[in-house]
């Protein structure tokens, strides 16, 4: 039997990890920067510029959005740490798309270099 590990380990054999330094980069020139976290971690704070589609939705949302059918879109995905961003990859591939990438250390190494995160506002009740 598989552990999630694996898989991971497996898709990210598959799919091509961006490295953190060119991360900034592939942002600029992708078509639709998705983030697979949960809600509330998409919430609580984002990579600028990032729409969310939970990993448990992401090929669902990605079918029902005109927008985000052509499967020539420059794709790049990203996660807490990059294994939910590895196994999003990989189903978007099997979906057709053919230029799907991840962020390598995801989220988390985002925030540790330092760079922008974005978030909600928060309401006021004044």
């Amino acid at each position: 039997m598989k552990t999630a590990h694996d898989l991971v380990t497996e898709a990210k054999a598959r799919v091509h990890e961006v490295a953190l330094e060119q991360a900034e980069e592939a942002i600029r020139t992708a078509d639709v920067l998705i983030d697979v976290r949960e809600s509330d971690e998409y919430q609580a704070g984002h990579i600028p510029g990032a729409i969310h589609m939970s990993r448990g939705l992401l090929e669902f949302k990605m079918s029902s959005a005109p927008a985000l059918t052509p499967r020539d879109l420059k794709v790049l995905v990203y996660c807490k740490t990059s294994g939910r961003a590895a196994l999003a990859a990989c189903a978007l591939q099997d979906m057709g798309y053919l230029d799907v990438r991840s962020i390598a250390g995801g989220f988390d190494a985002w925030c540790a270099a330092g760079k922008p995160v974005a978030s909600p506002a928060s309401p006021s009740f004044d």
